[in-house]
């Protein structure tokens, strides 16, 4: 009963860069993106063999309550007119994207102000295990929990050579305890969402914390009381970057208790009208991708 959540942006975003832009349909319109996302969940569905299946997407890519919190988040990838930087080539493609996983019959569920990461990690926290999440980032190794089967299918390599995340494998990685992984990130930053982390404290100093505290609040005191495992440098850093470590636990951490609409999450079947699919293969030039998928589900 495995389930598996793809986070929809990363892997559209990884299959358009994957994937070579002369792919376009017969009117010129490129399906490189939506190709490569074809493509891509064909081979996880024949890979892992869910049998349930969600393609999780933003309800906000920037929600207005961590903006609010931290101005700075995510600003680095604010484009002229307010919205999310992307590729000219690629946002015309999402749209087109969206109506063939609608038409395969695929549950998509966004929540409003919310991220796919708030939504992954409140499926993951509330649908019971075997669970699978699939994505190219590192936010969602915080959800990892080998008691419940949850696991990151892990893309930072491709496809063909991604990483299974368990507990394990974050301790072998980081030098933290498995289960830590926030915590860590609390103290190091995440340049890519614009949040700098406590000042001066990089990924060496990130990992010595996590193994020896279990929550900011923790470390903080620690740096207070001057606990042994810390340096005089790093106690100082600590001490001064308190008031981020205040707000990062509510920037760093996803939601997981986001109320969730009610809808199957089955891996879906064959429509009675299939015609559906064709028309938009053969509108948008997605040849063998649409017939790899349609294998995949065993249709």
């Amino acid at each position: 009963m495995t389930l598996m959540l793809l986070d929809s942006a990363s892997l559209w975003y990884r299959a358009y860069f994957g994937m070579p832009e002369t792919l376009v349909a017969p009117d010129g319109t490129p399906v490189n993106a939506i190709r490569g996302f074809l493509d891509m969940s064909a081979k996880l569905i024949g890979q892992y063999k869910p049998t349930r299946l969600v393609a999780c997407i933003e309800g906000d890519w920037r929600p207005t309550w961590r903006v609010a919190l931290f101005p700075e988040y995510k600003a680095n990838r604010v484009d002229e007119e307010g919205g999310e930087e992307e590729p000219d080539t690629l946002a015309p493609q999402i749209p087109i994207l969206l109506d063939v996983i609608d038409a395969f019959g695929i549950t998509v569920i966004g929540i409003d102000d919310y991220e796919a990461d708030d939504v992954m990690a409140s499926l993951a926290v509330q649908e019971e295990g075997p669970i699978r999440i699939v994505t190219g980032d590192r936010d969602l190794f915080q959800m990892v929990d080998d008691a419940r089967d949850v696991k990151v299918v892990y893309l930072a390599k491709g496809l063909s050579q991604h990483d299974l995340v368990n507990k394990k494998w974050i301790a072998d990685r980081y030098q933290i305890p498995g289960d830590r992984y926030d915590l860590f990130a609390m103290f190091r930053g995440d340049p890519s969402d614009g949040l700098p982390g406590v000042r001066g404290i990089g990924e060496k100093g990130a990992a010595l914390i996590a193994k020896n505290f279990d929550s900011p609040e923790s470390a903080l005191q620690g740096a207070i009381d001057e606990h042994p495992s810390l340096s005089p440098n790093l106690r100082k850093k600590i001490v001064e970057g308190a008031d981020y470590l205040a707000i990062a636990p509510t920037l760093v951490r996803c939601v997981r208790d986001l109320p969730l609409p009610e809808v199957s999450l089955k891996l879906p079947l064959r429509p009675a009208d299939i015609d559906v699919i064709y028309d938009l293969k053969e509108k948008y030039g997605l040849g063998a991708s649409i017939d790899r998928l349609i294998a995949a589900l065993q249709w």
